[in-house]
């Protein structure tokens, strides 16, 4: 039997700032070998948003015989400042293990490899779709995983991504879906000139602030059955004039849009565009992802069995919170997240509790053998 915890402190202790690559790959790799997996790696993408190191590895059940997937991410945010021990040594005080990663999401990963030891080959298939690119762009991470996954004919029937989905304790969430996310840049063009003579410029900036006030003022919706209502939020509003005397030629917004599925990124495009057009103003977007959801069924039962014969909760079903790369998963087959308390992650001082990495192991060791069967 292997300890996910021991599993956790060598996964940590590699420095894997996303985009990540190199050793913590072969870390992962070097756990799952004796297991029986087969191991492909990757690398994909050029600065600034690579290079990315990306492993899938497979163990083969018999013919015939069912598939699923762990899904997750080894890179981490940067640490930052004012850690009260090395961010990537891993430390455990009391009773609990504290490293950047612990819980976003080493531990996860950890868990799920030490799940797996338990689990006889003649189960079914077992796979791990792992990145070093959600913490970033997520551009070269997992869409070129699943176009391997796809050369390899190696789809898995049901995928669980170990993102920190719990609130309070372990076991009180899972997320069965998330919203969309769409980013906007806004330029509104003008005319500089001296502050004296305004009839010889044309400020954009009036422009610019009627056209966010109409932003701000939309209702995109009143949410739906499972999902809270879309939200517009304004994030940044640059003009960079630094005379005083000098009316700008040029300012500049950048919007948020979070949406449920009553909307679709390029809808939500449009409709900003529409109102930019009226102000004058241009749009440029990145659409990070679509809302998804996976209904209520067979796959979420199964978790929710899991949960509560090992830490007596019934979770709560949701789709709370913000993107993850199930946002890409969800397209070859049911995904679900479910993981660690989510509290600490990408703080400092991030810690997970020694206990409910363990737990965590015989929760996806449950899981795991009843997708299977």
């Amino acid at each position: 039997m292997l300890d996910p915890v021991v599993l956790a402190e060598r996964l940590i202790d590699c420095e894997s700032v996303t985009p990540a690559t190199g050793a913590v790959f072969d870390c992962l790799a070097a756990m799952l070998e004796p297991l029986g997996f087969a191991i492909h790696r990757f690398v994909a993408g050029e600065a600034p948003d690579g290079p990315v190191e990306n492993l899938f590895a497979i163990r083969q059940g018999p013919a015939g015989s069912r598939h699923f997937a762990f899904a997750g991410h080894l890179d981490v945010v940067p640490p930052g400042e004012g850690w009260t021990s090395g961010p990537f040594k891993a430390e455990r005080r009391g009773e609990l293990l504290y490293g950047r990663g612990a819980v976003d999401m080493k531990g996860s990963i950890a868990s799920m490899v030490a799940a797996v030891a338990d689990i006889p080959a003649e189960a079914g298939t077992l796979s791990f779709i792992i990145t070093g690119d959600e913490e970033g762009p997520a551009r070269f991470g997992t869409v070129p995983l699943i176009e391997l996954i796809r050369e390899l004919q190696a789809e898995p029937d049901l995928c669980l991504v170990g993102e920190p989905t719990s609130v309070h304790r372990l076991g009180d969430m899972v997320k069965i879906g998330r919203r969309g996310s769409v980013n906007m840049w806004i330029t509104c063009m003008g005319a500089q000139g001296h502050v004296a003579y305004p009839h010889l410029a044309d400020n954009p900036i009036p422009r610019l602030i009627a056209l966010l006030a109409e932003l701000d003022a939309l209702v995109l919706d009143g949410g739906t059955d499972w999902f809270q209502p879309s939200n517009l939020e304004v994030t940044d509003l640059e003009v960079g004039n630094k005379a005083t005397n000098v009316i700008p030629a040029e300012a500049r917004a950048r919007i948020s849009i979070r949406f449920n599925d009553r909307h679709s990124g390029a809808t939500l495009v449009a409709i900003v565009e529409e109102i930019a057009r009226r102000h004058k103003g241009e749009v440029r977007a990145v659409i990070s992802g679509e809302s998804f959801i996976t209904l209520p069924g067979a796959f979420s039962t199964i978790i929710a069995d899991a949960v509560k014969a090992e830490t007596g909760l019934d979770p709560e079903l949701s789709t709370s919170g913000g993107t993850s790369d199930a946002r890409f998963l969800r397209a070859v087959c049911p995904v679900v997240e479910f993981g660690l308390c989510n509290a600490t992650m990408h703080k400092t001082d991030e810690a997970v509790a020694v206990e409910d990495l363990r737990v965590l192991q015989r929760i996806y060791t449950r899981i795991a053998i009843s997708a299977l069967s």
